[in-house]
């Protein structure tokens, strides 16, 4: 099952990043790599077309308090979400908490252990502090650097469903899974 979560008060740090709640401050930061071509559309969004666009993006990431403004060198440089996985693609799940990773990453930060860093200390903390019992993290099949994050932090394969894009394409996404150490698996 979907385990409540509420990011509004977190704060986490790792040597080269402070992963915090979003602001209304943060607006150029986020629009300045969601524009980017490439960026948005491994995760099955559109480059933004404007700072409005944005914005409202903005409002959502601040009002839901499930999503971390990844800040780098200080300016935000990404995004790490804590989302609802699809419960009806994982009933074997619904005895168990558990939560969907979902990441962004500004385009010059690709290849610099960033991602990988900022999902480590998401895991962390999901797992010790609201103890979770497991994670999801799912990646489109052409998108081999995110991949590579899922791989690299210990998730594991699970299955491969379609996902449908919010400009209405569908994408071949490859499922995995992180159980917690600590979790009573039966």
């Amino acid at each position: 099952m979907n385990a409540p979560i509420d990011l509004r008060d977190v704060v986490l740090h790792t040597p080269r990043l402070t992963l915090r709640p979003w602001r209304l401050s943060d607006l150029d930061d986020f629009y300045a790599y969601a524009r980017e071509d490439g960026v948005g559309q491994m995760a099955g969004w559109l480059p933004h077309k404007n700072r409005e666009e944005t914005r409202k993006i903005l409002d959502l990431f601040i009002g839901q308090h499930k999503t971390f403004a990844l800040e780098y060198q200080g300016s935000v440089v990404g995004s790490l979400g804590v989302e609802c996985y699809d419960e009806e693609h994982y009933p074997e799940l619904a005895a168990y908490r558990g939560r969907e990773i979902g990441y962004v990453l500004a385009k010059p930060c690709w290849g610099r252990g960033l991602m990988p860093e900022a999902v480590q200390e998401v895991i962390r903390y999901l797992f010790e502090v609201e103890k979770l019992d497991f994670l999801m993290a799912g990646h489109f099949e052409r998108n081999t650097r995110s991949a590579r994050v899922i791989e690299k932090c210990g998730f594991v394969y699970c299955k491969t469903l379609p996902y449908k894009t919010q400009y209405n394409t569908v994408e071949t996404s490859v499922e995995s899974i992180l159980w917690n150490p600590a979790a009573k698996v039966k």
